[in-house]
């Protein structure tokens, strides 16, 4: 499993669907490799897909571009855990009305305390490449999402020693964890009600989550690797609360 960073071209995803070819028409739960961005089945071109990385879970069932993939094309994105840049508080007031901010600052790990998987509620989708023959390698893309969230503003399970002690103090919003009873229900393909499905999208019961300072190396997409993950003992950026 890997962390999630926002920019990734592709991400890794379970989903219940009957197996290709295959004779028996019962679903089978699989593991897949997806393209990060959801593009729609109905556009014309997928260049959609850049801006579609998330799915507010507050009107995910109603917007056009998610609500079918919402009732039968649901998913689960597992990863250690995701990053996220700490900002003052006015530039979080200026992103919640989706003003312009300044540059993100302090990246934080946010991750099971447990140390368990952060399975996100995710949506996929088939698009078709009219562009391309049937027998194109690229001729279907399989695209997906992440559902999100308004972030806990109860305290972390665990908390740094100086800094965020909530994930709201990180950033409004996070992706929504799916916990274990969840993930059956919400990977079958056969439950489609759109209210019942809604159910699903309550968030966990608080302090569940850890979240700790990393190298500020992360915020260039070009680094990859472990140290990306090592925890500091301090933030390398200041950022006041």
């Amino acid at each position: 499993m890997s962390s999630t960073r926002s920019g990734s071209g592709s991400r890794y995803a379970v989903l219940d669907r009957p197996l290709k070819d295959a004779d028996d028409p019962r679903p089978v739960r699989q593991l897949r490799t997806l393209k990060w961005g959801l593009v729609p089945s109905w556009s014309k071109t997928p260049e959609g897909g850049a801006r579609m990385i998330n799915a507010r879970a507050e009107t995910v069932h109603e917007k056009p571009s998610y609500r079918r993939a919402f009732t039968s094309r649901r998913c689960i994105l597992p990863a250690d855990g995701y990053y996220e840049w700490v900002t003052g508080k006015q530039e979080r007031d200026l992103e919640v009305e989706g003003k312009k901010k300044r540059p993100r600052k302090q990246p934080y790990f946010v991750t099971p305390a447990d140390g368990s998987v952060f399975a996100m509620a995710g949506l996929y989708e088939f698009w078709r490449d009219r562009t391309l023959p049937d027998d194109h390698p690229r001729a279907w893309w399989v695209t997906c999402s992440v559902i999100t969230t308004e972030a806990e503003t109860s305290p972390l399970a665990v908390a740094p020693a100086e800094g965020p002690h909530t994930l709201a103090e990180i950033h409004p919003r996070m992706p929504l964890m799916l916990t274990q009873d969840r993930w059956d229900a919400w990977l079958d393909p056969s439950r489609t009600d759109p209210e019942d499905l809604r159910g699903l999208l309550a968030p966990p019961e608080p302090g569940l989550m850890r979240a700790y300072p990393v190298t500020t190396a992360v915020s260039n997409v070009r680094n990859n690797g472990p140290e990306l993950l090592k925890e500091l003992a301090a933030p390398e950026e200041g950022t006041l609360f």
